[in-house]
């Protein structure tokens, strides 16, 4: 008996319809796109690998599918493979930070120096991908450096390895604390070559190698490795996770000595039970802010939040101190000695990672401070670091996702509104409400092209800072910054020019100059619109700096008649109401003839006494009119700019005017 799904395909099929037809029902008729996400979404949906991705468009064209439908699949599916790399990026991002935060908790409830070491390899070979990753540790006595854990490793020899100083790429790091890292371990020349090093790394197949060192203080206790028996070339990012995740082993190392060390001090101290007691009552305060920091971090709390649950446990004031406010010299002494220094009457913690350095915590006025006391604050300042990475990690997602929304509405302008709606609405950007285009520009001297870059890649994330705040977007553009901003009730694109300026001046310290559009509003109606805007901005731009109006910020309605060359749109009749718009209305309420008065005025090179010849008045009336005029528009009214602008505005006012017969 035939399969009934088999029989209902074979019956759509002699109806001249193909499969993936029958499965639409009947209705009106469908344009080339419509249903051209849902094969994608599945597949986003089961997480299946890229390749599969030209299944639906295969599909398409053995099914003889019309070239439109194709091409709406292909968009789609590139759109599909973006998510999905996006998808695929975040779940990295999130596995890492996950990584360190399970093995800053393993920390906290440390037992087993051997399992917490080996749970660190494993994390870090999984992480970066590798063949193998493993670590080893110094040997003071013999003057070397030994295997302690190994993950991956199928060769004995090995795993026996012991490296001197200075011998190969782990007793290179060992000996200058630096990391080090070769895509072709025997091509490399830098590292000194032994008969037994070169032996086991060829028996165990390796051929790229990253090593970093594990640090307490000054001091290098070991290597933290992570190997490909494959050509590789470790990326930044990945350099400076395998040395948090060598700070955590090193972390771990230290603490189990703490322990080794606190064990074998009671053992040997004649009042044993007293220094147990005191010893209890610390480390009963350490586990409890151990346990409230691991606390914060599961339920997303902040810098201040562990501030100020270390506060609590030291009895103190425990503050967040960026880098540029700290002591310089205490903070730059507890980076480099991995501890927290005494500085006058209050301890510094240097809040460190990969290198750089994100603050400090500040215990105040607690000179007396305990051993273990002193680590719980060191502590503190490891996890304010893991918190400060996650966030920067989150803010710097988040600028790239507004910037290449931004790119979107400027370079794709044949997108679906609906999804550029949906995507504005995740970052809360309103794309139906009015806006303005506003184009941004360092204008501070650089010394040269490594600061210069430095100076822009500010520059942008004080801008993207600024969308967010104001619901807006922002992205790194023609050597500058473009931002997307709404209008307020009664904000003119003007001061929103200003403004800008003197914000993101003050935030990057340099002077910024901005040119802004005129208002702009149906982004998603008049797709070019942005573009447009995004033109006239950097006219203003560019008008700016050759006035050398730097660090200014201004529109096209504020260059005068010039405007009406910098705008995108030509506003004449703008430009006339607010050169002479009160004249102009004047007239129209009393009936007089001040616009006919001023066209004489001028075509009698500004004599009153042939202005009256011209007019058949007294000259008495021309001087009442004048008066009248310059209370209308100002005593500079006569002034030579003003005299300009008021001549092109009337010429302009009797060309639109209609022709009377």
């Amino acid at each position: 008996m035939r399969n009934p799904v088999s029989m209902s395909r074979d019956h759509v099929q002699s109806d001249g319809r193909t499969a993936t037809d029958a499965a639409v029902p009947a209705g009106p008729a469908r344009t080339p796109d419509d249903g051209v996400e849902a094969p994608f979404l599945e597949l986003l949906a089961r997480g299946a690998p890229a390749e599969a991705y030209e299944q639906p468009v295969l599909l398409a064209r053995a099914e003889g599918r019309p070239a439109d439908r194709i091409a709406a699949l292909e968009k789609a599916k590139l759109l599909a493979l973006r998510v999905r790399a996006e998808l695929e990026g975040r779940r990295r991002r999130e596995a890492e930070l996950s990584a360190l935060f399970e093995t800053a908790h393993d920390l906290a409830g440390l037992r087993d120096l051997d399992a917490v070491l080996q749970a660190i390899v494993q994390r870090a070979r999984s992480l970066l991908g590798t063949d193998v990753a493993y670590l080893s540790l110094n040997d003071p006595a013999r003057g070397d450096t030994y295997m302690r854990v190994t993950e991956g490793s199928v060769a004995a020899r090995f795993q026996q390895l012991r490296l001197g100083m200075g011998e190969g790429l782990g007793g290179l790091v060992a000996q200058t604390a630096r990391p080090y890292v070769t895509d072709d371990y025997f091509k490399d020349g830098r590292f000194q070559h032994t008969l037994t090093i070169d032996a086991g790394v060829r028996d165990e197949g390796l051929v790229a190698i990253l090593g970093v060192p594990l640090m307490l203080g000054p001091h290098v206790i070991g290597v933290l490795f992570a190997a490909d028996r494959r050509a590789r070339v470790f990326e930044r990012e990945q350099i400076a996770l395998l040395g948090s995740f060598a700070a955590l082993a090193a972390a771990a190392i230290d603490t189990a000595n703490l322990l080794t060390e606190t064990r074998s001090a009671l053992a040997g101290l004649e009042r044993a039970n007293e220094i147990i007691r005191d010893r209890s009552a610390v480390i009963e305060r350490a586990s409890e802010v151990h346990d409230r920091l691991a606390e914060l971090v599961l339920r997303g709390g902040g810098v201040h939040d562990v501030a100020a649950a270390v506060s609590e446990v030291l009895d103190g004031t425990v503050e967040f101190a960026e880098a540029d406010t700290a002591p310089p010299e205490a903070l730059e002494a507890s980076r480099a000695e991995g501890h927290a220094v005494l500085h006058g009457a209050n301890w510094i913690a240097a809040v460190a990672a990969g290198g750089e350095l994100l603050g400090a915590l500040v215990l105040r006025g607690h000179a007396g401070l305990d051993p273990v006391d002193q680590r719980t604050l060191e502590r503190a300042a490891m996890v304010t670091s893991l918190l400060l990475l996650a966030r920067r990690s989150a803010a710097e997602a988040e600028q790239r996702v507004r910037g290449e929304l931004l790119d979107d509405l400027l370079d794709a302008r044949d997108r679906d509104p609906r999804l550029l709606r949906e995507r504005a609405s995740r970052l809360h950007a309103d794309l139906d409400a009015t806006h303005t285009v506003l184009a941004a520009r360092l204008d501070g001297p650089a010394a040269d092209a490594e600061q210069e870059a430095a100076a822009r890649r500010r520059l942008w994330a004080a801008a993207s800072h600024l969308a967010a705040t104001r619901h807006g977007l922002a992205a790194a553009r023609d050597g500058g910054t473009v931002l997307l901003l709404p209008l307020g009730p009664g904000d003119t694109a003007t001061e929103a020019a200003r403004r800008t300026a003197r914000q993101l001046g003050t935030a990057v310290h340099e002077p910024v100059t901005v040119g802004a559009s005129a208002p702009v509003a149906g982004l998603l109606a008049h797709p070019d619109a942005l573009a447009a805007a995004y033109a006239e901005g950097r006219r203003c731009l560019d008008a700016l700096r050759l006035l050398d109006r730097r660090g200014d910020g201004a529109a096209a309605e504020d260059f005068g008649f010039l405007g009406l060359l910098l705008a995108g749109e030509r506003d004449v009749a703008g430009f006339v109401d607010r050169t002479i718009g009160p004249v102009v209305a004047y007239d129209e309420r009393r009936g007089t003839d001040l616009l006919r008065t001023l066209d004489a005025y001028f075509a009698c090179g500004m004599s009153p006494a042939r202005t009256k010849d011209e007019l058949h008045v007294h000259v008495n009336t021309v001087a009442q009119r004048l008066e009248r005029v310059g209370r209308l528009l100002g005593d500079d009214w006569q002034g030579p700019a003003r005299v300009l602008e008021i001549q092109l505005a009337l010429r302009l006012h009797r060309l639109a005017a209609p022709t009377r017969h």
